[in-house]
């Protein structure tokens, strides 16, 4: 394994204060990966500001599924097991790679 040139403290700010939108993942690379963050909060929120009450429950079950993936990547980025685009880790100060 090898260390990312990717800064921790950025990934990690990043995924913390826009997670939902998938800005981590622009910044590490994985632009697809941006793209459907991003995607299923705008589509989530559309539907949740409607007046279906069907369409409502799609909305915030959306927005949920995309908030459990956020704390899962925001996770790994803190105990160092989450890579950037090129399959190199993303380590915490201090972290050792075997």
């Amino acid at each position: 394994m090898e260390a990312s040139d990717k800064k921790y403290g950025i990934s990690v700010a990043l995924c913390g204060v826009f997670g939902l939108l998938g800005i981590h993942h622009f910044y590490l690379g994985k632009w697809l990966h941006g793209l459907i963050d991003f995607s299923l909060t705008i589509t989530g929120c559309y539907f949740a500001m409607s007046n279906d009450s069907d369409q409502i429950i799609l909305g915030w079950s959306i927005l949920a599924i995309d908030y459990i993936h956020t704390i899962i990547i925001t996770i790994m980025l803190l105990i160092g097991a989450y890579k950037d685009s090129k399959g190199k880790v993303i380590t915490y100060p201090g972290q050792q790679l075997k």
